[in-house]
């Protein structure tokens, strides 16, 4: 089995407002690669001054990670096809709502890749069969109820 870590790093900016929920939801997540990236909320949940807009925040985190599992087994489907995939392009949206139970959930993520082809590109049938398999395959996908859907 594989294992994988992410450190989140957030501290406390002042002594005054923390107790008021005035204080900044801005911090980072570093991975095992080296890379640190600029995190925080989402401006739809905590507005300015507490959050970092600039930041990905958790829940485009979530549709960035569903999108690129999809797109990395897609490529290799294809690759194994006999397909040369020259570029992939996909502005996944995620859907935030409220359950019955006043919980929010991730309840929908629709991905809308646009793909470039080298020669020899697939029929519709051989597309739609690829995304199928690529969504079958989905690590994240085959770990969360979210639906997920692919608009072609």
């Amino acid at each position: 089995m594989s294992s994988y870590t992410a450190t989140i790093r957030w501290s406390r900016d002042g002594a005054e407002g923390f107790a008021k929920g005035q204080y900044s939801r801005a911090h980072e997540w570093a991975f095992d690669g080296g890379l640190t990236v600029p995190a925080g909320p989402s401006p739809h949940i905590v507005p300015d001054p507490w959050g970092n807009p600039a930041g990905v925040d958790p829940e485009e985190a979530f549709v960035a990670s569903l999108a690129s599992c999809h797109m990395l087994f897609f490529v290799e489907f294809a690759r194994r096809g006999g397909f040369v995939v020259d570029e992939y392009v996909d502005e996944a949206e995620g859907e935030l709502e409220r359950r019955d139970d006043g919980k929010m959930w991730m309840s929908k993520v629709t991905l809308r890749p646009r793909i470039s082809w080298g020669e020899g590109a697939p029929n519709e049938a051989a597309i739609a069969d690829l995304h199928h398999r690529a969504h079958d395959a989905c690590f994240i996908a085959n770990s969360v109820t979210t639906e997920v859907v692919v608009e072609q």
